[in-house]
């Protein structure tokens, strides 16, 4: 299959060129099939804390995060940045940081209502997945852009995006035949140091990516109905 070969590049203030969108329109019975097929397989999906030390296809998740940074953006400026870690010492490095913020959160910052709220998930301030699984994803948004004088330019929407791309990725991964989880240690600043990131980016989250542990356990939890998420008018 064959990826185009032009190369992304600022369009901030260019002319609106539009180009033909002609795509292949499905055959109702073979939406249907394929739209039910997504979401029992969606179902599936899981977030997992407990992690197989086994390599994975580094290939797969590439691809998977190439599939999270076709999302749609603000103003089509794609602010994300996937650092893919697979190095075990920058993984240590990133554990220990991220334990050390979450000693403090569990020891009074989260609250007592937010920890009411963690407490059926039987979460923790351990966080063996961050070395456990073989491969982290940190995502960081781009707050601003900086042009060829040095100048900065605002990217807009940017939560909104990344989030959007986040949930692309875990799509992919899932479907990809991956578990991921997605963790966000809070403040995560210690994250732009330990990987060097420039200043205009910040941690959005942490994903670590691999296969469930063969003793893997989840919480026993119910997603909400259709009825219950959907309003039809």
């Amino acid at each position: 299959m064959s990826l185009s070969p032009r190369r992304w590049s600022p369009i901030h203030g260019a002319p609106y060129r539009p180009v033909p969108h002609r795509p292949s329109r499905i055959a109702p019975e073979e939406s249907l099939a394929r739209a039910a097929e997504l979401r029992a397989r969606m179902d599936e999906r899981r977030t997992v804390r407990q992690f197989a030390a086994d390599p994975v296809p580094l290939q797969v998740v590439k691809d998977a995060i190439a599939c999270a940074a076709t999302a749609p953006s603000g103003a089509h400026q794609q602010p994300w940045t996937f650092v893919l870690v697979h190095d075990a010492g920058i993984r240590q490095q990133i554990r220990k940081a991220a334990e050390e913020e979450e000693q403090i959160s569990y020891d009074g910052r989260l609250g007592d209502e937010w920890l009411a709220a963690l407490r059926p998930l039987g979460t923790d301030k351990v966080k063996p997945h961050l070395t456990d699984a073989p491969a982290l994803i940190v995502v960081f948004q781009q707050r601003y852009w900086l042009g060829e004088d040095g100048a900065k330019h605002k990217h807009y929407y940017v939560d909104e995006s990344v989030g959007i791309a986040v949930g692309m990725l875990l799509t992919a991964l899932h479907l990809s035949g991956l578990a991921a989880l997605v963790h966000t240690p809070s403040p995560m600043r210690f994250l732009s140091e330990v990987l060097n990131r420039p200043a205009n980016e910040k941690a959005f989250a942490v994903i670590p990516v691999g296969y469930p542990a063969p003793d893997c356990e989840v919480p026993d939890l119910v997603r909400k109905s259709l009825d219950q998420v959907m309003v039809e008018i």
